[in-house]
């Protein structure tokens, strides 16, 4: 062996710092030493968290009590804790679902310690209102409030409930409520604005929209934005038995994000196509160390352009939350959500012509009758304070109330819904008319120039007002085998649009002496350059200018909003009765529905309309794992008071009826990481007012008319496999005007509603790369496909029966998506629209059409901390 020797000058150096080295190797002896002693003195700790079934409790806490060592359970209610201390121990599971449980085990050094724990779901999970946040992070929701009012789990309600969770939205990217509604069976849009349309019945009006499960009554011209939402969620049918007046079709509920019981924080940024910017955070966790006060804020900013001529948005929402836990029996959680918008309002896209067989494409889609000073301000502002309290073992008393603002600022040049009217001036007609003689209606040579469209201007300024206030007693407890989750409440819907609201309007057609009428009342001598002025002046399709207006030009008429008022209010009883493989709902609820007319005045009157509503339904189970559901339940619809009080129109008049029979199976695979649910329907809608014709009163109307819904849905959600998510639907729908008024020239009976797709159906998948050097990659793909659909300017006439005006046609639209995550960073790109292909979500008739955003993409960078 070669002997090593050190260089003299080495050795001096060395024999000099004598004392120096000494102390150097007495430090790394100790050091050494001490890491010795911390490596051989920890162990590891892994195991999983299962329920008394043997099922996995995924994301509850577990922590080594009397240390800050701790994690979350994975979606296998797996987990695995490091380094720590030898010796015994004590585990401690918990979870806001979950009764707490300690474990004692024993650490040996540098060995692994095995163990399964047993955690029991709370008897009266916590709340009966949703106070605290969902911890989990896949495509799945278990549990929901909206189709009981209390914490039941999906597969044991007896009605479809179709939902979306955050998850998705965030891989989507899809940042407004109308982006999240493509991945809900039997649910597309109308037009533009927050008007869809489920199991072929639109849910424009305020009734068909719930925040947590209560009511909101804003303007719907907007689209609420996704960042403050944990899901959205739809129960399927009337929902009147739970909520009073509802839409046949469905019912669309906002679920808002709650705090957690362990800190996340998150914060995103996104830019894309047409200069889109966005912000948004999401901040969660303890207040304190008990956990007993937690907080969660949400925030969300947008600067963005469209495909859309002069359509920008830009919109801030600042959504904080705050739960307090005192004690196992105690909850109580406020939200504040306030949006701000400032954007432009979208009429749609006018086309040439009011034939049938004009081209959707005679305008580009991009075209829009909006003006450069033209603006819109939307603000929200909605508050809920909702309280948990358990009496008993037995017996829990909930209560919430929301508090819902809107106010509107608007100034908007749109179409009046009909193309220019012109003179033909070489009509003998209007040759032999008199200079002063006004021209009356159905004149010959008043013609239409489908070209060019007529304007009129809008300046409005409103406000209202919703109250929510919702209070229900739950009680549980057995009689003999028979088990009982009994429900008795009482709720009070209050809506109000007081003093204050007012608006001004510039239409028609310009007088010599200045004044404005409409076309027929002109005469020859109002006419310039031989054709009629018009007040606003047209828009040239093919040629469309957008500039300032000049709105001192024009000829207002201007008139104040009478201060409006409704409430409602009802009575409900329901019992959950379940036994053995055997669950039973009974519900019932009395409504009182009030319309206050001419409020705040001396001819104030109050008109009432009533309505029992019974909802019944059965599950049972024939596996663990499969679950077969039918119910039946009964909704309404009040008419408008205005309807009701006018002496022409032939009243009084029965509410809007609707029934509902539905059945299907709700079931779970893949260790019950994947749902699939199916359901069978049939809606009917009764009552609906139609004109009766008569030769002496065009007022009169009666109520005649039927609608019915027939169709077959399938839902999927989960995780087939550890990397791969999925959420997918389809719906068969046909929804048709089943009952019309004899002798009608329309012949509308057997049409499908408008908007009303046969078919639809939807994809989304994502896949994450486990391991190699591609880990961290992820891969989201989707499709969505509507097939054709009505519009108002489409009927049937003829022994042939062939459709005439102008339909929507079928489109699919294919999406993609790439995620990179590298510890804390997640980047990620949505490519939307791939084919770039040409189509309308929705449309009114030839001069409102709504396209569909052709392709475009959206690169987000967010960090996790």
């Amino acid at each position: 062996m070669q002997n090593f020797y050190l260089p003299d000058s080495w050795i001096c150096l060395l024999a000099n710092l004598k004392s120096l080295n000494r102390l150097f190797l007495s430090t790394a002896l100790i050091f050494l030493a001490a890491t010795a002693s911390a490596q051989i003195g920890t162990g590891t700790v892994a195991g999983r968290v299962q329920d008394v079934s043997g099922k996995p409790v995924r994301y509850i806490s577990v922590a080594v009590k009397g240390t800050n060592i701790g994690t979350t359970t994975d979606e296998g209610g797996s987990f695995t804790l490091s380094v720590v201390p030898a010796g015994e121990q004590r585990l401690v599971i918990s979870g806001v679902n979950h009764e707490k449980v300690e474990q004692e085990i024993y650490v040996e050094p540098g060995r692994t310690y095995a163990v399964t724990v047993t955690a029991r779901e709370k008897v009266n999970s916590l709340q009966q209102v949703e106070i605290t946040g969902r911890k989990e992070t896949d495509y799945r929701n278990e549990v929901s409030y909206l189709a009981t009012k209390t914490a039941t789990p999906l597969k044991d309600v007896p009605q479809a409930v179709s939902y979306v969770t955050k998850e998705v939205l965030d891989d989507q990217g899809a940042y407004r409520l109308g982006e999240a509604v493509k991945n809900i069976s039997g649910v597309n849009q109308f037009s533009g604005y927050q008007d869809y349309v489920v199991r072929g019945f639109r849910t424009s009006s305020g009734s068909s929209f719930l925040v947590n499960g209560l009511r909101t009554q804003g303007w719907f011209w907007t689209q609420p934005l996704t960042v403050n939402l944990e899901r959205v969620e739809v129960i399927k049918g009337p929902a009147s038995a739970l909520f009073a007046n509802s839409n046949p079709g469905g019912t669309i509920n906002r679920v808002t994000k709650k705090p957690l019981d362990e800190s996340r924080k998150a914060i995103n940024f996104s830019l894309g196509s047409f200069n889109t910017l966005r912000v948004a955070a999401d901040f969660t966790g303890p207040m304190n160390e008990e956990k007993t006060l937690l907080y969660r804020l949400n925030l969300g900013y947008e600067n963005a352009e469209t495909f859309r001529d002069l359509q920008t948005n830009k919109t801030f929402v600042i959504a904080p939350s705050f739960s307090f836990l005192p004690n196992d029996r105690t909850s109580v959680n406020f939200d504040l959500v306030y949006t701000q918008n400032n954007t432009r309002l979208d009429r749609g896209q006018p086309i040439f012509g009011a034939t049938a067989g004009t081209p959707l494409t005679s305008t580009p889609i991009s075209t829009s009758l909006s003006q450069v000073s033209d603006y819109m301000k939307v603000d929200e502002l909605f508050s809920t304070l909702s309280i948990n309290r358990k009496l008993t073992d037995k017996i829990s008393v909930s209560a919430s109330y929301m508090k819902f603002a809107a106010f509107e600022d608007l100034f908007e040049h749109r179409t009046s819904n009909r193309y220019a009217t012109v003179v033909d001036t070489e009509s003998e007609e209007f040759k032999a008319l008199d200079a002063g003689t006004p021209f009356g209606r159905g004149a010959s040579f008043l013609v239409t120039d489908p070209t060019q469209m007529e304007m009129q201007v809008f300046d409005r300024r409103r406000h209202a007002y919703t109250d929510n206030l919702t209070s229900y007693l739950t009680y549980e407890g057995n009689t003999g085998a028979l088990r009982h989750q009994v429900l008795v409440g009482a709720d009070y819907i209050q809506n109000m649009q007081p003093v204050g609201g007012a608006t001004r309007i510039a239409r028609n057609y310009r007088t010599a002496d200045g004044r404005t009428v409409t076309v027929d009342r002109l005469t020859k001598n109002d006419l310039v350059n031989a054709q009629p002025v018009p007040n606003v002046p047209f828009v040239n399709l093919a040629n469309p200018q957008p500039a300032i207006a000049s709105p001192e030009n024009y000829v207002y008429t201007s008139q104040s909003y009478a201060p409006t008022k409704y409430y409602t209010y009802g009575f409900y009883v329901q019992d959950q009765i379940k036994y053995g493989p055997l669950q039973v709902l009974l519900g019932l609820r009395q409504e009182f529905y009030r319309d206050v007319t001419a409020y705040k005045t001396a001819e104030e009157e109050t008109v009432e309309q009533e309505k029992l509503l019974p909802r019944i339904g059965a599950v049972y189970s024939l596996t663990d794992n499969v679950n077969f559901y039918a119910t039946y339940t009964e909704g309404f619809q009040p008419q408008s008071a205005g309807t009701l009080q006018n002496p022409n129109v032939g009243g009084p008049f029965d509410p809007l009826n609707s029934n509902m029979v539905e059945a299907g199976a709700k079931t779970e695979w893949f260790n019950d990481m994947l749902t699939l649910n199916v359901a069978a329907y049939q809606i009917e809608q009764n009552n609906i007012l139609v004109n009766a014709n008569a030769p002496d009163n065009p007022d009169l109307l009666r109520q005649r008319g039927q609608e019915r819904a027939r169709g077959v849905e399938v839902d999927v959600y989960g995780n087939p496999l550890p990397n791969l998510s999925i959420t997918a639907n389809y719906a068969y729908n046909r929804t048709e005007i089943t009952q019309d008024q004899e002798g009608d020239p329309l012949g509308l009976e057997g049409r499908i509603k408008e908007n009303a797709p046969l078919n639809q159906a939807g994809i989304w998948a994502r896949y994450d790369i486990p391991n190699g050097f591609l880990k961290g990659l992820g891969i989201g793909l989707g499709s969505n496909y509507v097939s054709e659909r009505n519009t108002f300017a489409t009927y049937r006439k003829g022994a042939d029966g062939k459709e005439l005006g102008l339909t929507l046609p079928a489109y699919t639209i294919f999406d993609a998506a790439i995620y990179y995550r590298v510890d804390k960073f997640r980047i990620s790109a949505n490519f939307n629209n791939l084919t770039d292909e040409t189509h309308w979500v929705g449309g009114y008739d030839f001069v409102r059409l709504y396209p569909g955003t052709p392709r475009n993409y959206l690169v987000s960078v967010g960090y996790t901390f």
